[in-house]
């Protein structure tokens, strides 16, 4: 399976990385908010299973990947882990740098992470690897990155596991989402491209299979709120 960035909507995005960053950058500032308003407030109960599932422990070393405005990194650092902030928006650190000064921001590219082999004990990316060009060379940068038997988290949309919750779950993506974008963010296309993203990406089985091919293993994966967001948990395997 080739993991690939929807491209339904907004199809220039798909093919350039330059203008997904571009449009990160005109809806950081309530990007945030948004996300809050259109997840029902969700997305706070998703973010911190996705804290508790990276376990952090104080000193060590942890690259919070595609983390925007540092929502996701905050957490760890709270837990007394040396946090990078990784990301490819300036508009996204530059928001990310005025709240939460206390973080180390660091510009970088998914798919060429500017760190040295085995720098990191943990390495996590929450809601950002389906607006990756190439999420699986993404996963596989991560992996480098990662000491042996460091662990991965991702948090990422994914497949309801009923016919009913696909359903509302598809109305609300396709409809209410973009609605809501067209009313209270400044970039309204750019949330038709989001709700793209999440009807499009792969599903939890697919997703594990696409980790265990890209360095990491002992994948394993569990649903939040009846698989709207699926957690992927993986182990860098240790040195012989």
């Amino acid at each position: 399976m080739t993991i690939r960035t929807p491209a339904a909507v907004r199809p220039d995005l798909d093919r350039q990385p330059a203008a997904v960053t571009a449009m990160f950058d005109r809806v950081a500032p309530r990007y945030d908010l948004l996300n809050l308003l259109m997840t029902g407030g969700y997305v706070t109960r998703w973010r911190h299973a996705t804290t508790r599932a990276i376990v952090p422990q104080r000193d060590e070393d942890i690259l919070d990947v595609a983390a925007g405005t540092g929502t996701s990194s905050l957490p760890l650092a709270m837990a007394g882990a040396r946090v990078t902030a990784a990301d490819p928006s300036p508009g996204m650190l530059a928001v990310g740098r005025r709240r939460y000064p206390q973080l180390d921001f660091i510009a970088a590219d998914a798919l060429d992470l500017p760190f040295a082999d085995a720098t990191f004990d943990a390495v996590t990316i929450v809601f950002g690897l389906r607006n990756i060009g190439d999420p699986q060379r993404a996963l596989r940068e991560m992996a480098r990155v990662c000491r042996p038997g460091g662990r991965l988290v991702v948090c990422e949309f994914s497949t309801p596991t009923t016919p009913m919750l696909r359903a509302g779950h598809r109305w609300v993506v396709r409809g209410l989402l973009p609605t809501l974008g067209r009313l209270a963010s400044s970039d309204p296309p750019a949330y038709h491209y989001l709700a793209e993203t999440v009807l499009d990406w792969p599903d939890q089985h697919s997703l594990a299979r696409a980790i265990s091919r890209c360095g990491w293993v002992r994948v394993e994966h569990r649903n939040l709120s009846g698989g709207i967001v699926a957690l992927h948990r993986a182990t860098r395997p240790r040195r012989r």
